[in-house]
This record gives structure tokens, C-alpha cells and sequence, in this order.
């Protein structure tokens, strides 16, 4: 069978895998600007000569130039071809080195860094159709993880995210017993034991090392109402809890029907469980953009293999949509959910008996 090729076409899709390249590249080049500190020492500097970053940094000049040529022409920081200086402006500063800012994207980065860095892995496990336990990643992707995830928790939970709920917040700052379930390094359990210091708080995941994270975490914060414990959202022990929730981690769960109703089963009848979730449409089509191109790619090499790697492997994948998610909800025994709020990367779900 022959075929006709429409070499207009081709060229379009060369130069759209050529620019991919090249933000691959410039990917690994943020990152290693940040882990060696290059970001951070020109955040408020102003331009800056190679000659002069060399000094403050103390790098081999034959490494920076190439480094600040490649982060120049991707436009990550700016450079002035007159005055032969580099500068790392304010508004570039927020993504690339001030930790703990909702522009800061130095986590996502690190997250894809550590897929590649276990690539033959994700391969493996893409052909064979096998689970991978999310313990089987590189450390690094946990840090990225709970880097990324944070800010946005530090920015809406509080202030956004908990009030848009039906009652919670006046539970919360009058005592009331809560569960934080897929904790991770416990970020969002730790934010939310600091505001409402009437309450106490339980985070509870099956990786044992984001556990120990959690508890330093909440040590060198000073917190005597949060409490950190290794079991499953299956199994996890106590009940009477007023309120529950689960942070990006829900689509990750082999069994979310079978946790789900073991969170309703833990809670006081007039419970609220909140489940946080990635922003998707209900269908593939609504999420043909960058976001759903992101969080598709991370499904396919996190997500579900972590959840085929556990009991029933349902595998929701990380772009589920409400419609599965309150089917999920709805089967486990939450009669009532609701879109409480969100963002552009996040959905809130309420869901009540």
C-alpha cells in the first residue's frame, strides 16, 4: 500500500518535537540551577557578568556560561547581548528559586527529573503492564511531590479550600477529631493542625518514609495536636472522626470505593470527607491542553501503576473527572457530592452521607 506524505505536516511536527527537546532540556537546567544554588544567588542582583556570578557562586566558568546560554535562550532568565549580564528578575525569581511561593515550579521539575532518572523502570513497567509501588521511585519524586503540592495547600486550604465547606470550619475551630488520609510528608495535615490548634489531627499513609517526614515536619513546627501513623485507607485504625480528607492521592489507590467507605465507616454520621483532586473534565476530549498533557504523562508513569500495584488496581488515573470520581464516592456510601470549589489545577469535592 502506498502512501503520501504531506511533508508540510512533517516539518510542523519536527519543529514542534524540536521545541519539546528543548524544553527538556532547559527542564534539567532549572533544576540544576536550583539544586546548586545558581537561582538564588542571583535573585535580587540585578545584572550580573559571568565574571561576577562566578565570584559570588565560586562555579567553574566553562560550566556556568553554557549553563546561563542554555537558561538565556529559554527565556528563563534574561540577557543583556549589549552588556554581555544575566538577570534573574523578580517575576522569573518567584518560579525558579523562592521556595514556598504558588508560582514556585522547582517541584514539578524535580518530579519529572526523578521519573527520568528511573526511566528504565517506567518503561518496564509501561510494557509488562505490571503495578509499580509507589515506594519503587526515586526519593526525589516524593520531595517534588510534597514541593509542589505545598504552596497550593499553603495558599487555598486554609483560606480557600475549608471555609467553601458546609460547617467545617466551626467545627474545626470549636475541637474536632480529623483524619488526613495519603498524607504524604504531611504538609497539608501540619497547615491545618497550626490554624485550629482546638482540634487534633491524624495523618495516616502506607510509605513509611513521608511518615517520618511528617513527624519532623510537625516537631519543628511545635505541634502537640497532630499525630502521624503507617497504615492504609483501607485499614487505618480509630473512628468518631468529624471530618476527613485526602489530598491528590485518592486516583493513586488501587481500592478508592473500598477506602472511601472505610473513611465513612471511621466517621461520625455528620461527617464531612473532602476530596482534593486534580482538575479534569469528564471526558479525554476536555482535557486536550497543557494541564491534562502533564497530568495524563504522570499518571501513565506514578499513578496507576501505583494503584495496579495494590489490591482491586482500579487504576482512576489522575485526569478521573468529577463524574467518576462521585460515582467512586457515591458507591462507597457518600449519598451527597459536590464541587465546593477549586483551581486551576485542583478540584474540591464535598461528600457527605
Amino acid at each position: 500500500m502506498s502512501e503520501t506524505i504531506d511533508f508540510d505536516k512533517v516539518h510542523e511536527m519536527a519543529g514542534k518535537v524540536m521545541h519539546d527537546v528543548a524544553g527538556a532540556v532547559s527542564l534539567m537546567m532549572a533544576y540544576m540551577g536550583d539544586q546548586a544554588g545558581v537561582f538564588a544567588a542571583m535573585d535580587g542582583e540585578g545584572p550580573m557578568t559571568l565574571e561576577q556570578l562566578v565570584g559570588k557562586t565560586g562555579m567553574e566558568p566553562k560550566y556556568l556560561r553554557e549553563w546561563l546560554g542554555s537558561v538565556s535562550a529559554a527565556g528563563y532568565v534574561d540577557f543583556d547581548a549589549e552588556n554581555e549580564t544575566f538577570e534573574l528578575p523578580p517575576e522569573k525569581a518567584l518560579i525558579f528559586t523562592r521556595e514556598g511561593q504558588p508560582a514556585c515550579m522547582q517541584g514539578f521539575i524535580q518530579a519529572v527529573v526523578a521519573q527520568f532518572e528511573m526511566h528504565e523502570k517506567a518503561v518496564d513497567v509501561f510494557k509488562t503492564g505490571k503495578g509499580r509501588p509507589w515506594s519503587d521511585h526515586s526519593n526525589c519524586l516524593f520531595c517534588g511531590t510534597d514541593r509542589f503540592f505545598r504552596p497550593g495547600y499553603a495558599a487555598n486550604l486554609v483560606s480557600t479550600w475549608l471555609p467553601a465547606l458546609d460547617g467545617v470550619t466551626d467545627k474545626l475551630e470549636a475541637g474536632a477529631k480529623v483524619a488526613d488520609i495519603g498524607c504524604g510528608y504531611g504538609s497539608s495535615t501540619v497547615l491545618m493542625a497550626r490554624e485550629y490548634p482546638n482540634s487534633t489531627f491524624v495523618g495516616i499513609d502506607f510509605h513509611e518514609p513521608s511518615i517520618i517526614e511528617a513527624r519532623k515536619q510537625a516537631q519543628e513546627a511545635g505541634l502537640t495536636n497532630v499525630s502521624f501513623e503507617v497504615a492504609t485507607a483501607q485499614d487505618f485504625p480509630g473512628d468518631g472522626f468529624d471530618f476527613a480528607c485526602i489530598f491528590d492521592a485518592l486516583h493513586d489507590m488501587g481500592d478508592p470505593v473500598g477506602a472511601a467507605r472505610h473513611i465513612r465507616e471511621a466517621m461520625k454520621p455528620d461527617g464531612t470527607f473532602m476530596v482534593v483532586e486534580p482538575m479534569a473534565g469528564d471526558t479525554m476530549a476536555e482535557n486536550m491542553h497543557p494541564m491534562g498533557q502533564i497530568f495524563y504523562g504522570f499518571s501513565c508513569m506514578g499513578c496507576v501503576p501505583a494503584s495496579l500495584a495494590q489490591d482491586v488496581g482500579l487504576g482512576l488515573g489522575a485526569q478521573a473527572g468529577q463524574k467518576r470520581l462521585a460515582a467512586v464516592l457515591n458507591e462507597a456510601g457518600f449519598s451527597h457530592v459536590r464541587r465546593a470549589t477549586e483551581t486551576p489545577t485542583n478540584m474540591v469535592l464535598e461528600a457527605t452521607v
